[in-house]
């Protein structure tokens, strides 16, 4: 990627990184700390997992703004497209030499345990019971809780363009918005787990959903557009935490619907597909309500459909303490 390559080539990449990322990782990782927490810890096992993500993701984020500021002409001198192609392979450069640490890290520092299984003890994957949980609501509205909190998580790459088209911010000054926003996450990710094991998890969620509907229909309907800027700003960060929160918090109830612990994987498999898709269409949906130059109609256009999601969010979220009512 580092060589701007062609569409088709950048295609391929993206198809190796969804096997290499999600195919042979992300059920593990899920499995692995819901192993980690137990039955009492869930909140904070699954919010240091996600803060941790958020502070890694916002510290990289914050190394590209500093190559963006480095590299880029000064202020009055005109940023040509070669400009921007060198910094933007300094800023690919710099992740992929990450990585690359990172893959070290994990295999000389993570210790290797082998599971030893008596003879004719091991366990033995049934289909029926794996399909059985599709059909089941509390992996329904789980999809949907996952569904709404994503699209959620994909609308905060709008916040830094939102600084830049609405509030005439300058293109580092948005970068560096966008980035504390992001430094959000830790931040409300592991706060509201620690708080969710001292309650549910899954009320926590209500809440958290409410907070978004809140925010995102002040936005739309412009309640604040003749206000100081620092009133949109404050909006913006609760949106922020509502939805980092949900991150922090919608793979920790997996524990409330009493899943065997060796059916995690799979059951993170089938709510991974639906809860993901808006990967699939949310940056489609946000580039066909904003156009080419945004203005703040557009943006208020945006936000006041995205309402739709955290309702059903919410409704989703309520759905499930009710199906896990009867377990």
């Amino acid at each position: 990627m580092t060589l701007i390559p062609s569409i088709f080539t950048l295609k391929v990449l993206y198809a190796f990184w969804g096997v290499s990322t999600i195919l042979l990782f992300w059920s593990s990782l899920i499995k692995a700390t819901r192993q980690w927490g137990n039955k009492n810890n869930q909140g904070l096992s699954f919010g240091l997992l996600d803060g941790g993500r958020g502070f890694f993701a916002a510290t990289i984020a914050l190394s590209g703004a500093g190559i963006l500021t480095y590299f880029f002409p000064e202020k009055g001198i005109e940023i040509t497209f070669e400009n921007k192609v060198e910094t933007l392979q300094y800023i690919i450069g710099s992740i992929t030499f990450i990585v690359f640490l990172v893959s070290l890290l994990v295999w000389k520092v993570i210790p290797k345990e082998e599971t030893k299984f008596e003879v004719g003890k091991e366990f033995q994957f049934n289909f029926k019971k794996a399909f059985s949980l599709m059909k089941q609501q509390k992996v329904i509205f789980h999809s949907l809780i996952i569904f709404c909190a994503y699209c959620s998580y994909k609308l905060t790459g709008v916040y830094g363009t939102y600084a830049k088209d609405v509030w005439n911010y300058s293109l580092e000054e948005a970068t560096y918005f966008a980035v504390f926003i992001q430094y959000l996450r830790p931040i409300a990710a592991i706060s509201i787990g620690w708080i969710a094991d001292k309650f549910i998890p899954s009320k926590i969620i209500i809440p958290s959903f409410t907070i978004l509907i809140l925010a995102s229909a002040i936005l739309g309907f412009g309640f604040f557009n003749e206000q100081p800027i620092y009133l949109s700003a404050t909006v913006f960060i609760f949106m922020a935490l509502g939805t980092y929160s949900l991150r922090g918090l919608y793979f920790a109830i997996i524990e409330e619907t009493k899943t065997p612990i060796q059916m995690t994987g799979t059951l993170v498999g089938i709510i991974s597909v639906v809860g993901f898709t808006p990967d699939i269409f949310m940056s489609l949906f946000v580039g066909y309500m904003l156009g080419e130059n945004p203005t703040i109609i557009e943006y208020q256009q945006l936000f006041t459909t995205f309402t739709i999601i955290p309702i059903i969010g919410l409704l989703a979220a309520l759905g499930f303490r009710k199906s896990i009512s009867k377990l």
